[in-house]
């Protein structure tokens, strides 16, 4: 088995990860969708990393940086039409153990450069994004948008 192999291996995990996660986008609540699209955008974006890897596509690495940029944003967007942002144990785990398991070991081997500084940033968006858009809250009932009268 060569490295590239291990990193598609990888790559294996959150994919399969996805397969329940997409069955409860489409057969869940309204708030447990938007759980499941925030974690279906964490998920692609730690699959992506080390398939990159693996295939030997570092510009892959690109399409994990548009995902960490616009998943949260989506998720965000979509609270917001709803009124509520869920809280949710499981996105912000997911982060804050997936992340760092998966870019660290992608950093070591990428070694010290360009690439690794994306890689950190790549990581750094992901948790951010996973934990400011799982960390529940509401809008005012207001239609004023909660300012001060």
């Amino acid at each position: 088995m060569s490295a590239s192999d291990g990193w598609l291996l990888a790559a294996l995990v959150p994919l399969l990860a996805l397969a329940p996660v997409l069955w409860w986008i489409a057969r869940g609540e309204p708030g447990d969708r938007l759980i499941a699209q925030n974690l279906t955008s964490l998920l692609a974006g730690l699959t992506v990393l080390p398939a990159a890897q693996g295939l030997g596509r570092p510009s892959y690495v690109d399409v994990a940086l548009v995902l960490a940029v616009l998943g949260p944003t989506g998720t965000l967007i979509y609270a917001r039409f709803l009124g509520v942002l869920p809280d949710s144990r499981l996105v912000r785990w997911t982060a804050l153990v997936g992340v760092p398991a998966t870019v660290l070991p992608l950093c070591v081997a990428t070694g010290p450069g360009r690439a690794m500084l994306k890689l950190l940033l790549i990581g750094a968006l992901l948790i951010a994004g996973s934990v400011v858009t799982s960390t529940g809250g509401s809008r005012p009932a207001s239609g004023n948008g909660g300012a001060a009268k």
